[in-house]
C-alpha cells in the first residue's frame, strides 16, 4: 500500500518555472554581456540553478549565484503560492499518515526561499536539492526511500516533465505525472509512459487518496 509521496517542485507545485527563467535572465545577462535567451537557460536545466550558471558565466560564477538567488527571491512576490488544490492535498495525506518527501532540481537556497514563500517549509518530513554537477533526482528518490525503510512500490513521485517519469522508472518508483503547468511540455512527458497522468490537482487527490500505489497505468482528466 501508499506509505509515501514524494513532489517535484517547479511546475508541479507552483507555477514557477517562469520565475526561473526571468530571475536567470536578469541576473546572467548583465554579467554575460549580451541577452540571454529562453532556449539557452532551458537547454542547461537538468543540474541545480548554481550549473546554469557555471554553463553560461563560468568566469562569474560566485557573482552569478548571488545576483541570481537576489533576483529569484524579489521576483517570487509574483508566485505567491501553490497551484490551487495543493495545499489541501498536501494536508489530506498528512492526515491519512502518509510520508511527504520533495525531491527536486533546485539547488538548497533557492529551493529554501520558495519553500518559505509558498508557506510550505514545515510541510516535508524529508527535502532532497538538486547537484550543480548534474541531474540527481533518481538518487534523491532512492535516499528518501533508505531514510524510511520503504520499498519503491511503496511511494510514488509527482513531477511534470518527461526527466522526472524516467529519474522515477530508475528509483523503481511508479512516476504520476502533473499536466498544469503554463510550461508544460505535454507530448514529451507523455511519450516518456508515466504509470498515470493527471490534468488537475483535484484528479490526482481522488487517486492519491483512494488507490494504491501499484495501480494499473492510464490517464486522469
Amino acid at each position: 500500500m501508499l506509505k509515501a509521496v514524494l513532489f517535484d517542485l517547479d511546475g508541479t507545485l507552483c507555477d514557477t518555472l517562469p520565475l526561473c527563467i526571468e530571475a536567470f535572465r536578469q541576473s546572467i545577462a548583465p554579467l554575460a554581456g549580451r541577452p540571454i535567451s529562453d532556449a539557452e537557460i532551458v537547454a542547461t536545466f537538468g543540474p541545480s540553478e548554481e550549473g546554469t550558471i557555471r554553463a553560461l558565466i563560468p568566469e562569474h560564477y560566485d557573482r552569478g549565484v548571488r545576483d541570481y538567488l537576489a533576483c529569484y527571491e524579489a521576483l517570487h512576490a509574483r508566485y505567491p503560492a501553490p497551484f490551487d488544490g495543493i495545499r489541501p492535498l498536501l494536508a489530506d495525506l498528512k492526515r491519512r499518515g502518509l510520508l511527504l518527501a520533495l525531491v527536486t532540481g533546485k539547488g538548497r537556497q533557492s529551493c529554501r526561499i520558495s519553500l518559505r514563500r509558498l508557506g510550505l517549509e514545515n510541510v516535508f518530513d524529508m527535502v532532497e536539492t538538486g547537484s550543480p554537477t548534474g541531474v540527481r533526482k533518481t538518487e534523491g528518490m532512492l535516499a528518501v526511500l533508505a531514510r524510511f525503510a520503504l520499498r519503491p512500490d511503496e511511494a510514488v513521485y509527482v513531477g511534470d516533465t518527461a526527466h522526472d517519469v524516467l529519474s522515477a522508472r530508475r528509483a523503481g518508483i511508479p512516476a504520476l505525472s502533473a499536466l498544469w503547468s503554463s510550461l508544460l511540455q505535454e507530448a514529451d512527458v507523455l511519450a516518456a509512459k508515466p504509470d498515470r497522468a493527471f490534468y488537475s490537482v483535484a484528479a490526482l487527490r481522488a487517486y492519491l487518496l483512494s488507490a494504491p500505489a501499484s495501480a494499473a497505468a492510464g490517464r486522469s482528466v
